[in-house]
């Protein structure tokens, strides 16, 4: 079969022949054949990622089990391989034409050898162009995606240029392996990790969160300002390919930026695991670097019996319209304190559905998670209470003593194999205390179980921080879509402190106002025409604000806690596709009908 050689020649030095298109030997041998044709800052990279690689099959055992350590290895193993195959013969040919060599043409060959034998024998090369001159035209892109893999690559060379992302890399480094050795942890399994995985993750998704704004701000509106968008548009490209491309862009250069550094929080927390004692690196491996599900005991609808409630003290006395909300609220508390207060010496019984979840906690331990408040405050500041789990009348009941302090979760482990036959783990509580316990409804009670391994549990968590920056990052080229770069930078983080603002927000629908509200009753007085207008675009806002921040991954994580793949695709179609997508929209229909000139002119 022929292939095409470039032939290089220099005066008083032999022709050199190079073969166009992928490199074998570079992909099979890597480093060794980087050096072999002296490209040393190459394969000196290679090498030390070949070393880096060798260590870890080697150390992965030891500084976990987790299965999908060695996968994600071996994975970018493959990708630097495929990087040197792509780039092999271009390095050779740059590195020709820095030392003294000229292209002479393009020849047809079966090898090398055979190239140069013919140009020897008076056989003219071709000047030919290199139509794979990017590593990625080798790979079949249909034309319009071409366009677009086209802006996103001069997007990327953009930021290369004004070194954001050198300087992004080294603060997320920075925070990443700094971080953790300014703030010291308890030297417990939960600080070890809320240092290591709460701060560092936060920190990471913070910082990523404002580059991505300012950059996508930043690179459509600047573009336009400095009359560089007429240079692009001439050209039989598509306004809202411009725009695609730009956003495909942001989108690679986060998940280059956002894998450097979870892959260094994950290696960092693997490492210093091994420092904990022992016994706290149980608690790690079976409460927190694990993927936990969960099970609630369903809240009850006390809706209809607190309306026929309502009815009766309504025909039993006149009720003015005023208290309405407040009685029903206090009706509701009623009802809720019957499910919730346990009296002292009296018993409370819990039947959680575990339902199929029984098959991934078979011949594993459970986990059950407590909250509970107190009336009146003990001088010890815990409570007794003794603890059956499982039927009352069963051989496999277990029962302990626990005295638990208030207002804090706590985790009790349950042996494995409690679960009866309907799917079922029973829990019995007595309260051996002389004060009333309170067990909230919403978090009183759960059971936790073992789902899966904390490897690919933390790509998933790290899958839907990207899918916050993706949604940034369209927020910002919307904005930039049709205003200048400060009013665009300030209106998107406008809108992205309204969007960390959804507690208040959530309060103000709740007390039913956004003025102030009559503190013995807990809602408004009256409502004023400004709440008239506000309430609903609150309740709209909320709602939108909900579907974006509605996954907490770094908390799940930092608990142990799962996350499904079904949690995975919601996400991505509320965040990416739903609230993504009508930003992109917009954004593209904006920029395609803005007078382009009239902007500059203005600026």
């Amino acid at each position: 079969m022929l292939r095409e050689f470039e032939i290089f020649s220099k005066p008083s030095a032999p022709s050199i022949a190079v073969k166009r298109g992928f490199c074998w030997p570079g992909f099979f041998f890597g480093c060794f054949w980087a050096l072999a044709r002296g490209l040393w800052l190459q394969g000196s990279v290679l090498l030390a990622c070949s070393v880096g690689f060798v260590f870890v099959a080697f150390a992965a055992p030891i500084l976990s089990t987790d299965p999908w350590l060695r996968v994600f290895f071996t994975v970018l193993g493959w990708l630097i391989a495929l990087v040197a195959g792509f780039k092999g013969n271009g390095w050779r040919s740059n590195k020709l034409e820095r030392t003294g060599y000229h292209s002479a043409g393009v020849v047809s060959a079966r090898s090398s050898t055979a190239a140069l034998s013919i140009v020897a024998r008076g056989g003219q090369a071709e000047a030919r162009p290199y139509l794979a001159a990017r590593w990625w035209s080798s790979i079949p892109i249909p034309r319009p995606f071409q366009r677009l893999v086209a802006v996103a690559w001069l997007t990327l060379k953009a930021a290369v240029r004004l070194r954001l992302v050198l300087v992004l890399a080294t603060v997320l480094i920075g925070a990443v392996v700094i971080l953790p050795l300014v703030i010291k942890d308890d030297g417990t399994a939960r600080g070890f990790t809320q240092i290591l995985l709460t701060y560092t993750l936060a920190t990471i998704t913070a910082l990523l969160g404002f580059a991505t704004l300012w950059m996508a701000c930043g690179t459509l509106a600047r573009d336009i300002e400095e009359a560089q968008i007429q240079v692009v548009v001439v050209k039989p490209v598509a306004r809202w390919q411009i725009w695609l491309g730009k956003w495909l862009g942001i989108l690679v250069l986060n998940a280059a930026l956002l894998a450097l550094s979870s892959g260094a929080v994950y290696l960092l927390m693997q490492w210093r695991a091994q420092k904990l004692p022992p016994e706290q690196q149980a608690i790690l491996r079976n409460e927190v670097m694990v993927a936990r599900g969960s099970v609630r005991e369903p809240v009850p609808d006390f809706d209809p019996a607190v309306e026929e409630e309502l009815k009766k003290k309504i025909q039993s006395s006149a009720v003015p319209l005023s208290d309405l909300a407040y009685m029903r609220n206090q009706i509701r508390e009623q009802f809720k304190a019957q499910e919730q207060v346990v009296p002292p010496e009296h018993l409370r019984r819990w039947a959680l559905e575990v339902g199929t979840a029984s098959r991934f906690s078979r011949d594993q331990p459970l986990y059950l998670r407590v909250k509970f408040n107190v009336a009146q405050t003990s001088p010890s500041k815990t409570y007794l209470g003794l603890w059956a789990i499982g039927e009352l009348d069963s051989a496999r009941l277990y029962q302990t003593n626990m005295s638990l302090a208030a207002d804090t979760f706590h985790e009790i482990i349950v042996p494995p194999n409690l679960v009866n036959d309907k799917g079922q783990l029973i829990v019995n509580f007595i309260n051996r205390n002389e004060t009333a316990v309170l067990f909230p409804l919403e978090e009183g009670m759960e059971v936790l179980y073992r789902e899966g391994g904390f490897g690919l549990n933390y790509f998933r968590g790290v899958s839907i921080i990207f899918f916050w920056l993706a949604f940034l990052g369209a927020l910002g080229l919307a904005a930039s879509s049709f205003l200048s770069f400060p009013v665009a930078a300030f209106l998107s983080l406008g809108v992205l402190i309204i969007g960390m603002c959804s507690g208040t927000i959530s309060l103000v629908l709740e007390q039913g106002t956004v003025f102030e509200v009559n503190h013995d009753t807990g809602v408004a007085d009256k409502t004023t025409l400004i709440d008239q207008f506000a309430l609903p675009i609150f309740r709209v806002l909320l709602h939108l604000i909900n579907m974006v921040k509605g996954f907490s991954p770094i908390d799940s994580l930092s608990t142990g806690r799962s996350i499904s793949w079904g949690q995975l695709g919601q996400a991505f179609a509320q965040i990416c596709l739903c609230m993504g997508g009508i930003l992109c929209a917009s954004g593209m229909m904006i920029f395609n009908r803005r007078e382009l000139a009239s902007a500059q002119g203005n600026h």
